[in-house]
């Protein structure tokens, strides 16, 4: 069985080294994060059981001061307690920019950063029976099935094993239920050999990428870049708190909100049998001498029986809608939201 296939009927996982985590510690990291991230900082971890904590992981962005992103990241307060400093999980291609912009603008006698990527490592779980073979392999029974089951995305529960420890963070990243794992480098890769023997099914990174598109979720350094407009990804209401104290950046945030668009959205397209566009291929509709948008992920989708993929287009582009891949006479295909099941007929 593939690793797709067993992650939409049973358990697949990946190894993440397309993930990087950075450490904020010290006096005041808290209130330092408060101010270049567009999300509130999450609250400290609560005890849920037995050598057991529970929290939140909160997506944001940081942005530049002209409000370009500079990447996006999830933010976890401990997982220890409050006291452990702040764990910011984020995609491998940001973490040069991201450590950039932190030394930029933390003062290190308030907070300390420490890129932790080659210290701790990093899975997806994901199928049906993710929550089940983590419970038992992973967490040791110290979280119920029915529990990991029921968390909403962003939740995780950390065992505290002693010396190393097991975060699950609920992911709503792919086309199926995951969770993502933080751990050592060691135990990490232990963890992964187990879950293996356990019945799991390896999944790759390309066959992560397809449940991904299948989600409608863009991915940095592919669907965003240093160029991007967070609004323009439809991450907003995701990634901003609009009632927080100010961040960098936010002036052009809230500057879009209260002019109510921006110039592209990121859409969903469905190529059928049209081969697979390289990444930037143009968006054209018929009566414009120039083009409306661009291809930013490609993937064939299984279970949409032929290509899907992301872009973005011009704002006055109606979705759904029908637009043009490579050119003013290029094959058709339909552009939507890429929302729910988009991919399908």
């Amino acid at each position: 069985m593939s690793g797709y296939r067993a992650a939409l009927e049973s358990t697949a996982v990946a190894t993440r080294p397309d993930r990087g985590r950075v450490r904020v510690s010290g006096k005041d990291p808290v209130a330092m994060l408060q101010g270049i991230l567009t999300n509130r900082v999450p609250e400290a971890p609560l005890p849920t059981g037995p050598e057991v904590t529970g929290g939140m992981a909160r997506y944001a962005a940081v942005l530049t001061p002209k409000g370009r992103m500079v990447t996006d990241v999830r933010v976890v307060t401990g997982p220890r307690g409050e006291e452990e400093g702040l764990l910011l999980e984020v995609p491998g291609s940001g973490l040069p920019g991201l450590l950039a912009h932190l030394t930029m603008y933390i003062p290190p006698r308030f907070a300390k950063v420490a890129d932790v990527t080659e210290l701790t490592g990093s899975l997806t779980v994901a199928g049906p029976g993710a929550a089940a073979l983590l419970s038992r392999e992973g967490l040791g029974l110290r979280v119920e099935t029915a529990d990991l089951e029921v968390l909403a995305e962003g939740e995780w529960r950390w065992v505290d094993g002693g010396g190393a420890g097991v975060l699950a963070i609920r992911s709503g990243d792919l086309a199926t239920p995951a969770f993502d794992v933080v751990t050592d480098r060691t135990t990490g890769v232990t963890l992964a050999a187990r879950l293996l023997e356990a019945g799991a099914t390896e999944l790759t990174l390309s066959e992560l990428d397809v449940l991904r598109v299948e989600t409608g979720r863009p991915l940095w350094g592919v669907d965003m870049d240093q160029e991007t407009l967070l609004p323009e990804t439809g991450l907003d209401s995701r990634a901003i708190d609009h009632t927080k104290g100010c961040y960098t950046g936010q002036e052009v945030i809230v500057r879009i909100r209260d002019r109510g668009h921006v110039n592209r959205r990121l859409r969903g397209l469905r190529l059928g049998g049209t081969p697979l566009p390289e990444r930037g291929a143009e968006l054209w509709v018929e009566g414009r001498d120039h083009s409306v948008g661009a291809v930013t992920s490609a993937v064939l989708s299984p279970r949409a029986g032929g290509g899907i993929a992301l872009g973005y287009l011009r704002r006055e582009v109606e979705v759904p809608g029908e637009v043009r891949l490579g050119g003013p006479a290029g094959p058709r295909v339909q552009a939507v939201d890429p929302e729910g099941e988009w991919w399908g007929s």
